[in-house]
């Protein structure tokens, strides 16, 4: 008897990365395609749908599980917004998959699928509480409480990136003004350094003043930053992922110092910061543990 499977799908605005996993997390068959442009959603579901094809190499493929670059509805229905991608507005993706493939679809934000995937089968997967950090060209994140991602009841929750840090700050693409996104992501980085990541990365390892400095101060605000969200949600474990978490190693330690600065030791009692472990396959992991939700959902 074949083992049951699912699909899970992590569509980005420059690449689709679809994989078939079984119920213990084994990839099957794994395949990277490039996003269409323009990335219309018409255009996008038939590379989807083609690439699906590709993929179903058994028949025992249950459900698809897909992580969408930007809010989805609380059903997982509904792409309300796609990042990156060309007019999408409140696309009912869901349904056009099913309509296409016949196989039960739901859908996420992609940083939430991340941490789904960290969860399942990454650096989360001793806690049952805790919350991850993607540090990109934006800063998504997740929350995981008592081990079932939170959406809240818009299905919009868990966008801990544009929280406020700085009053006056620089102005957010959400309308903000100083959101932790502002200060944490490849793009702060550049505006605030006038350097690449990497680079700067690059330096501190070789020991270079200017870099290590940078570093120090990144890791201040980041912890200022987590010291809000450590007060609301007491995790176990924070998770750092995304481009930037390449440089942990330099921003760490200031962190952990900003954080217990701030952060009261009733709050961060065993609390640990961790870098993510799934890298660039976070999303299309969690997406798959998604799909295994649908299937239990149908069956139970």
């Amino acid at each position: 008897m074949e083992q049951q499977s699912v699909i899970g799908i992590d569509l980005g605005g420059t690449a689709i990365k679809l994989g078939q996993f079984l119920r213990d997390g084994t990839c099957l068959k794994s395949l990277t395609i490039a996003t269409p442009q323009p990335s219309t959603p018409k255009k996008v579901l038939r590379t989807m749908v083609e690439a699906i094809k590709q993929l179903r190499f058994c028949e025992t493929c249950h459900a698809l599980g897909v992580g969408t670059p930007g809010p989805a509805d609380a059903q997982g229905r509904i792409a309300k917004v796609a990042i990156n991608l060309s007019g999408w507005q409140n696309i009912p993706l869901a349904d056009w998959l099913e309509t296409e493939t016949g196989l039960p679809t739901t859908i996420a934000n992609d940083a939430n699928c991340a941490g789904l995937g960290e969860t399942w089968l990454g650096a989360g997967k001793n806690f049952k509480n805790l919350i991850l950090l993607t540090l990109g060209t934006g800063v998504g994140g997740a929350i995981i409480l008592d081990g079932h991602l939170f959406t809240g009841h818009l299905g919009a929750a868990g966008e801990l990136g544009l929280i406020t840090l700085n009053f006056n700050g620089p102005l957010c693409k959400s309308g903000n003004q100083g959101s932790l996104e502002q200060y944490a992501s490849v793009q702060a980085i550049r505006r605030m350094a006038q350097k690449e990541p990497i680079e700067l990365g690059q330096l501190a390892a070789k020991g270079n003043r200017e870099a290590l400095k940078f570093w120090k101060d990144y890791g201040r605000l980041l912890g200022a930053g987590l010291a809000n969200l450590i007060y609301i949600l007491t995790p176990e474990a924070i998770v750092i992922g995304g481009g930037v978490s390449a440089s942990t190693p330099y921003f760490f330690p200031a962190t952990l110092l900003e954080i217990k600065r701030r952060v009261l030791p009733s709050y961060r009692e065993g609390l640990q910061l961790i870098s993510a472990e799934l890298g660039n396959q976070a999303g299309m992991i969690g997406a798959a543990k998604l799909a295994w939700k649908k299937v239990d959902e149908l069956t139970s």
